[in-house]
C-alpha cells in the first residue's frame, strides 16, 4: 500500500463534530477526509430540531441532565450527563459568534422549542426546522476560512494504521472506489456519524453505514452499547430513501399521532402522549404499522396553514411526496436515526487505543443511554469535539509547521456491490429493528 506521512492532525469526517474539532484545535494543523463536498452528506446537516441547552432563565442544566438521565432508561451515565448539559450554554454562544442565525424573540433572547422527554422548552432552533442545515453552513464558512484546515473531498477513510495499541493513521480511498493509501499522522479524530445507512428505512445519508465504527473495532479499539440504536417515530413514510424527517419540534407544538381511522393512540400508552421518549412512542408507530393502521401526524388543528411558513423542510418534503399537511395527516414510520453505541470514549473523547479520539455519532460516552434524549445529539457532538481538541492539543504540545497534504491519484477499484448492500439493509431492519426480542 502506497503510504504518505504528515504532521497534520487527520480528522475522520466533516460533519457538526469533526468541523467544530477542526475549529477548535487551530492554529495546529489539520487534514479532514470529506467523501463529499464539504457540508454536503453529514447527518448534522439533516437535523432538524436543534441543539438543546438551558437557555431559560426557569430551567437549569441540572433538569436538563435530570431529563436526559429520565430519557435514557437507566444506562446514562450521570457524571457525563452533567457534564454536558453543564457546558451546554457555552457552546450556544460560540455557535451564534461563529454566525449561526438562531432565532431570537422581540427581545433578544433565543426562541426555544420543546420536544419529546423535555421538561421544559430547551431546544435552540434555526427558522423553525433548520437549525442543522444553518449551523453547518456557518461552520463550513469557518472552516473554509481557516488557514491551519486541509480538506481532503472525495476521499473516504477506509481504514485505521496500527501498531501495537497505537493508531498511527489513517487508510483512504477515493470515495467512488479506489487503492487504498495510508497516511501516517502524529493523531487521529474520528468524526464519521453512525450506521443508520445500515437499514432499508432510515433518515440518515445511506452512505453512512458504521464505516468510523468498524474501523476502530478492527484495530482493537473498545466498543461500547453497539445495540444501542435510535429509531425516529415520525419519518414521513412516503417510499423515499432516505426517509425525510418530521421534526419532533412539531409534536411540541401541539400535532398529534392518529391512525387510519382517525384514533389518537399515543394518549392511552403514557401520561405525555406524544411527547414521550422516542423509544417509546417509535415502538407505538411501528406496532401501527404492523396492525396495518396507518399511522400519521396530524398537524392541521395545532398549526394549520403555519407549518408551511415555521417549517420549512416538513413542508418541502411533504410538497414533494404529494402531500398537503394543511389538509391532509403526514404518514410516518419509524425509521432508523442514531447510534447510541460506538467507540467507548472517556470524558475528553480518548478512546482505548492511543492516538485515536472519537466524538459525534461514532463515539458512545455514556450520555445517552438506550435511548438518546432529543436534541442532544448536537450537543453531544459539540461538547467532545472541543473537549477531544484540547486532549489531543495537550498530548501534542508543539505545534507541528506541517504543510498541505499532496495526495496522490490511486488507480480505480470497485466499491461494495450494490446488490449486496440493498440485502443487507433489508436484513438489518427485519431483524436488528425497532422491536428488541431479546433480553
Amino acid at each position: 500500500m502506497q503510504g504518505i506521512a504528515t504532521g497534520r492532525i487527520v480528522i475522520v469526517g466533516a460533519g457538526l463534530g469533526a468541523l467544530y474539532a477542526a475549529l477548535m484545535l487551530a492554529p495546529r494543523p489539520v487534514l479532514m477526509i470529506s467523501p463529499e463536498p464539504l457540508g454536503q452528506g453529514a447527518s448534522s446537516a439533516w437535523a432538524q430540531g436543534g441543539v438543546a441547552a438551558a437557555m431559560d432563565p426557569a430551567d437549569s442544566a441540572d433538569a436538563h441532565a435530570a431529563d436526559t438521565l429520565r430519557a435514557g432508561a437507566g444506562t446514562v451515565d450521570p457524571d457525563i450527563a452533567r457534564m454536558v448539559t453543564a457546558e451546554a450554554r457555552a457552546h450556544i454562544l460560540k455557535l451564534t459568534g461563529l454566525g449561526t442565525p438562531f432565532d431570537r424573540a422581540a427581545d433578544g433572547g433565543y426562541v426555544l422549542s420543546r420536544e419529546a422527554a423535555h421538561s421544559f422548552a430547551r431546544v435552540v432552533r434555526v427558522k423553525g426546522d433548520q437549525a442543522g442545515a444553518e449551523i453547518m453552513r456557518a461552520l463550513v464558512a469557518a472552516t473554509r476560512a481557516a488557514a491551519s484546515v486541509q480538506v481532503a473531498e472525495g476521499w473516504l477513510a477506509t481504514g485505521l494504521a496500527h501498531d501495537t495499541g497505537r493508531v498511527t493513521g489513517v487508510e483512504v480511498a477515493r470515495a467512488e472506489g479506489s487503492a487504498a493509501l495510508r497516511i501516517t499522522a502524529p493523531a487521529v479524530l474520528l468524526a464519521g456519524g453512525g450506521s443508520g445507512g445500515l437499514y432499508a428505512l432510515t433518515t440518515n445519508p445511506p452512505r453512512i453505514r458504521g464505516q468510523a465504527v468498524g474501523m476502530a473495532a478492527r484495530a482493537g479499539a473498545v466498543i461500547a452499547d453497539a445495540e444501542f440504536v435510535q429509531f425516529h417515530p415520525t419519518a414521513i413514510d412516503c417510499g423515499a430513501d432516505p426517509a425525510p424527517l418530521a421534526t419532533e419540534a412539531l409534536r411540541g407544538e401541539g400535532a398529534q399521532l392518529v391512525n387510519r381511522l382517525g384514533q389518537r393512540f399515543m394518549a392511552d400508552l403514557h401520561p405525555d402522549a406524544e411527547l414521550a421518549p422516542r423509544d417509546v412512542v417509535a415502538r407505538a408507530i411501528y406496532a401501527q404499522t404492523q396492525a396495518g393502521l396507518r399511522p400519521m401526524l396530524d398537524t392541521r388543528a395545532a398549526l394549520g396553514p403555519r407549518i408551511l411558513a415555521d417549517f420549512p423542510a416538513v413542508a418541502q418534503a411533504c410538497a414533494l411526496a404529494g402531500i398537503d399537511p394543511v389538509t391532509q395527516p403526514i404518514p410516518v414510520a419509524a425509521a432508523a436515526h442514531y447510534h447510541m453505541g460506538g467507540v467507548a470514549t472517556d470524558a475528553d473523547g480518548r478512546s482505548s487505543l492511543a492516538g485515536l479520539w472519537a466524538c459525534g455519532e461514532v463515539a458512545s460516552t455514556g450520555l445517552h443511554g438506550a435511548n438518546r434524549l432529543a436534541s442532544n445529539g448536537l450537543l453531544e457532538a459539540l461538547v467532545y469535539a472541543r473537549r477531544a481538541a484540547l486532549s489531543i492539543a495537550g498530548e501534542l504540545c508543539a505545534i507541528p509547521d506541517a504543510a498541505p497534504v499532496a495526495l496522490p491519484d490511486p488507480p480505480p477499484a470497485a466499491g461494495p456491490d450494490p446488490a449486496l448492500v440493498a440485502r443487507l439493509r433489508r436484513a438489518m431492519t427485519e431483524g436488528a429493528g425497532v422491536i428488541r426480542d431479546a433480553p
